[in-house]
């Protein structure tokens, strides 16, 4: 082989060897580029499934923050809801005194408003109501729970609220006391039922002790009568007549207490049928209307009256005992009587009240308390049943009658409306 050719080969195998040499490394450099274009493919997929992910999991979390938003918001709502439309009273106090809830029932109960309360200090709410008040005191004192008492108030009315009052200390997790929470109901119905209870039980211990006595006692004073009648007026000297008239006319008057306690002790008989309360009203009035012009006054009725289910007789006798008591009062002080009778209708109970007052002396503080109690009276010449005879009437019909301070004579009776 010539230099020549040698040379050739020589050159064609540098040639070959640099061809060989370039193709690999250009192939390894397509395979590089194939490998990282496969990585950053994988890499793009891998973020953009993370960022798939974390939004997914922030919309789940956003709708889960409004699904606990709105259940929050439903139940302060419903609790709301629960409090303001609770039949019993409540108020909450935390440990440093300070009014936190007070339902509509509470402000009624307490007669406190409608302004708001909470925040401010309850010794400064509960001022018309220091009873609860102070009980209120004692239970963040003692850190103990009073249970079921029952305490008297006057909100800004004339009568007593009765209510019965539970307060109970409020623990957090640690049983840390952190206030006092106060339930308490309108005992006033219940006491009032009592109150009647006791008195048809007093009316019947009264009637069964005395009816014999008085019913014995009538029959010697008719005999008495009896035999002063005998005597011939025209037949005695005339020093002996007025002693004679004396036994009579003191006779006839006993007779006539022992007659009227006699019906007041006897059981009531009633005949229960609908009875238009004006109608009663109108008819006792039209009876003393002309003893009450004759002392220059008058009796007037008024306002809205029901039916009832009571005894029509035994209903005007009570009435008319009470215009009567009221015209003999004015009379007593020389007042013209001015009589009114007022009624009105409680829209949720159908109960009808009336109020029979007039403008004499009204009845003294120590009095109050004693109108209804047979043969108590003030007058003169009463004899202390005309009012007595009147609650025994307004008991049998389930009513109850009270008596009103302040100046002129008030008398209230509640009667309950007609079944249907």
């Amino acid at each position: 082989m010539t230099p020549a050719g040698q040379a050739f080969l020589g050159l064609t195998a540098i040639v070959t060897a640099l061809v060989a040499v370039l193709t690999f490394a250009l192939l390894k450099f397509l395979t590089a580029a194939r490998d990282s274009r496969g990585r950053a493919r994988e890499t793009g997929m891998e973020t953009a499934f993370l960022s798939a992910a974390l939004h997914d999991a922030v919309t789940k979390l956003k709708a889960q923050e409004r699904a606990m938003a709105l259940r929050a918001e439903t139940s302060e709502r419903v609790s709301e809801e629960i409090i303001a439309n609770l039949t019993a009273g409540l108020l909450m106090v935390n440990q440093d005194g300070t009014v936190q809830i007070i339902n509509p029932v509470g402000r009624r109960l307490l007669g406190i408003g409608d302004g708001p309360h909470e925040g401010l200090p309850y010794r400064q709410v509960l001022a018309g109501a220091e009873t609860v008040a102070a009980l209120i005191e004692e239970c963040l004192n003692t850190r103990r729970p009073i249970i079921r008492r029952a305490v008297d108030i006057a909100p800004g009315k004339a009568a007593a609220l009765h209510i019965g009052l539970t307060v109970s200390p409020l623990r957090a997790e640690l049983a840390v006391p952190h206030g006092v929470i106060c339930l308490f109901t309108d005992l006033t119905s219940v006491v009032a039922l009592e109150e009647q209870v006791r008195i048809k039980d007093s009316l019947a211990r009264v009637g069964e002790l005395t009816a014999g006595i008085a019913h014995e006692f009538r029959n010697g004073l008719a005999t008495i009568h009896g035999y002063s009648r005998l005597l011939d007026l025209n037949a005695l000297p005339p020093a002996f007549r007025a002693y004679v008239e004396g036994i009579r006319a003191e006779t006839d008057s006993m007779r006539e207490v022992v007659t009227n306690f006699l019906n007041f002790a006897r059981p009531t008989q009633l005949n229960f049928s609908p009875v238009d309360l004006r109608a009663v009203a109108e008819r006792a009035a039209d009876d003393l209307r002309a003893d009450a012009r004759a002392l220059g006054g008058d009796i007037s009725i008024k306002g809205e009256f029901s039916t009832i289910d009571g005894d029509d007789v035994l209903l005007r006798q009570a009435f008319s005992n009470l215009l009567r008591n009221a015209i003999e009062v004015c009379a007593a002080t020389s007042v013209a009587p001015d009589v009114v009778v007022d009624a009105h209708v409680n829209r949720e109970d159908g109960a009808c009240t009336l109020v029979v007052s007039d403008n004499g002396p009204g009845f003294s503080e120590d009095t109050r308390d004693r109108v209804f109690h047979p043969f108590f009276t003030t007058k003169p010449q009463g004899t202390g049943l005309g009012l007595a005879l009147v609650q025994k009437i307004v008991v049998s019909h389930n009513g109850r009658v009270t008596v009103g301070a302040g100046p002129g004579g008030r008398i209230t009776i509640v009667l309950p409306h007609a079944s249907t």
